[in-house]
């Protein structure tokens, strides 16, 4: 018995199928079916092209992330006016919000939202309980026009002011005796359009010290995360005389050229603090810890202390990456720097102070320090005579003492350290532990001392000057230095 397989009109022989009849057959009624395949076809590539359209669309113009509530009261900046335009001025539009939160602190706060757009604007004060809140492609503009920028009082422990006598600008984002308040966003920018200031300041056209981009004084519990801040007239984020601040994945950019003193991140006077996971790229220090300039400093007496640092990437063409000081009158103390990569830079950790300061730099722990193409990796120096008028005493003297170096590497490192103790100021109590760093510059004068007294464990390359005592991996005394005070500083490169 033969089976048979039925498909419509045609029948298929398993065993002996009769192409004869199957083949026209097949030809003839298959005429309909290529004319409905071919439409099939050309609706599948009318569909496939649409959806490529949409799909580049899309990629184009990702949805927007929504934005959280992070408070129990949420405005928009458009509702208080705001015009993203970039060209009208939304001073009024933030003030109006702000106020409406100022009213809110026993309720939990609010947060302002900032939409996608360009917002200018002048300086603004935040309140307390108040989260600002920057959307992606959100950016505040500062505008340019010093005439707009209010004078406020010099801080007090600089003294006069610190580029000029009197008044000095405010920031463009302020806040004064607050608590609770977070800079927040999905990496939204604050934009201090700094081009024009430092301008005016190259050429001597200002009269005042300039601002800020974010300066918060005398407060707590402050967070800021999450937002790119660039091109500051001067110092960009500047936490004055604040408790329990942590600053998280921020990005400050600046002109690694031509943009002066756009220090990244300036902790002064600060206690409790976390500054980590942060790209900073500017035109002076990435990070200066400071407390205060001179007999001001002494007098405010407000030093920075517990401040951990860590998981950063720092560029500075023009200083270092991270320092302390100049201004460090106040003292600095318990500081951790660990995790750290400097590239392209001119210095990579510095500490710099002089006669006249006073104050101390003392239990300073560096660790995991990466330095790729690095000019001088780590410099302590203690001459550097920049002060605000001929008040100071030049016998107020700084300490300096218990700082540790371990595991610092790096390649392309033309001076891997530089102390410059003094017969005054001697730099007491240095470590260094699991020290490797590639050299560019192959002559004798890459290790540098000068009064400096301390010890190297273990194996440290390029090889420590004289002036340290040597221990092994043990910590067992093998030569003890009775050479502190020779000095092997050489400038020339």
């Amino acid at each position: 018995m033969v089976e048979t397989a039925s498909f419509g009109r045609f029948h298929f022989n398993h065993h002996r199928p009769d192409l004869k009849r199957w083949i026209p057959a097949f030809l003839s009624s298959h005429r309909t079916l290529f004319t409905i395949l071919w439409i099939a076809a050309f609706a599948s590539v009318f569909v496939w092209q649409r959806n490529i359209v949409e799909g580049l669309l899309t990629f184009r113009r990702a949805p927007a992330r929504p934005l959280p509530r992070l408070r129990p009261v949420v405005y928009n900046l458009t509702d208080f006016g705001g015009v993203g335009d970039g060209v009208t001025v939304n001073t009024e539009a933030f003030e109006r919000a702000i106020s409406a939160i100022s009213k809110l602190g026993k309720k939990g706060g609010g947060q302002l939202n900032v939409p996608a757009g360009n917002w200018l604007t002048a300086p603004f004060n935040l309140t307390s309980h108040m989260t600002l809140f920057l959307d992606q492609d959100a950016v505040i503009l500062g505008i340019q026009d010093e005439k707009y920028w209010p004078l406020m009082p010099p801080l007090p422990s600089y003294g006069y002011g610190r580029e000029h006598r009197g008044a000095r600008y405010g920031s463009l984002i302020h806040g004064q005796n607050l608590k609770d308040v977070v800079i927040t966003g999905h990496n939204g920018t604050i934009n201090g359009q700094g081009q024009t200031w430092w301008k005016k300041y190259r050429q001597k056209l200002l009269n005042h010290t300039r601002g800020p981009l974010v300066q918060i004084m005398w407060s707590s519990d402050i967070v800021i995360s999450n937002i790119t801040l660039r091109d500051s007239p001067f110092w960009t984020l500047h936490p004055y005389d604040c408790k329990n601040v942590t600053i998280k994945n921020v990005t400050i950019l600046a002109p690694i050229f031509e943009a002066p003193n756009t220090d990244g991140i300036d902790p002064d006077s600060c206690e409790d603090m976390v500054i980590e996971d942060c790209y900073i790229s500017v035109g002076d220090d990435g990070i200066a810890i400071k407390s205060g300039w001179d007999q001001y400093g002494v007098a405010y007496g407000r030093p920075s202390v517990n401040i951990l640092i860590r998981n950063l990437v720092i560029r500075s063409m023009v200083s270092a990456g991270v320092s302390i000081g100049s201004e460090m009158s106040g003292g600095v103390s318990n500081v951790t720097v660990e995790n750290l990569l400097v590239w392209n830079s001119r210095r990579a950790v510095r500490i710099k102070t002089s006669p006249g300061r006073g104050g101390y730099v003392q239990h300073i722990n560096y660790r995991n320090l990466t330095f790729d193409n690095v000019r001088v990796g780590i410099v302590i120096k203690t001459d550097y005579n920049e002060h605000p008028d001929d008040g100071f005493d030049p016998k107020a003297l700084p300490i300096l003492e218990d700082i540790s170096f371990t595991g610092v590497h790096g390649q392309g490192v033309r001076v891997p350290v530089r102390i410059h103790g003094s017969e005054e100021i001697p730099v007491k109590k240095v470590t260094f532990r699991d020290m490797s760093v590639g050299i560019t510059y192959k002559k004798k004068h890459i290790f540098q001392c000068a009064y400096v007294e301390g010890r190297v464990i273990g194996t440290v390359f390029p090889a420590p000057c004289e002036n340290l005592d040597r221990y092994d991996e043990q910590g067992q005394l093998v030569k003890h230095s009775n050479s502190q005070n020779v000095t092997d500083i050489d400038y020339d490169f």
